[in-house]
């Protein structure tokens, strides 16, 4: 059985693929707003707030920038959540084994 990658809700529908996240940062600091305001320029900036406050900023090893209107610590539960159920899923194959 092939598995897909693993996604990440980061708000209003919007999806992100866990394995590419390096990090998920509040986005008040004057360094988060000079990293999207270079996202931007490098046209690597999405914006997934759906007109909505940006509460996390969230950084891929492509370094694209990913705007989202959920808390940052809300992205990381969600984060820890798939990778549990992953855990939990792979000891289940090794039962049935």
């Amino acid at each position: 059985m092939k598995v897909g990658p693993k996604l990440i809700n980061i708000g209003f529908g919007n999806v992100v693929v866990a394995s590419r996240i390096v990090a998920v940062v509040a986005p008040s600091s004057a360094p988060m707003k000079r990293l999207k305001e270079e996202a931007r320029q490098n046209k690597k900036l999405i914006d997934a707030t759906q007109g909505r406050k940006t509460r996390a900023v969230i950084i891929t090893d492509s370094d694209h920038v990913i705007l989202s209107a959920v808390q940052p610590t809300t992205v990381a539960q969600r984060f820890l959540a798939e990778e549990s159920a992953e855990e939990s899923s792979e000891e289940l194959r090794e039962i049935d084994k």
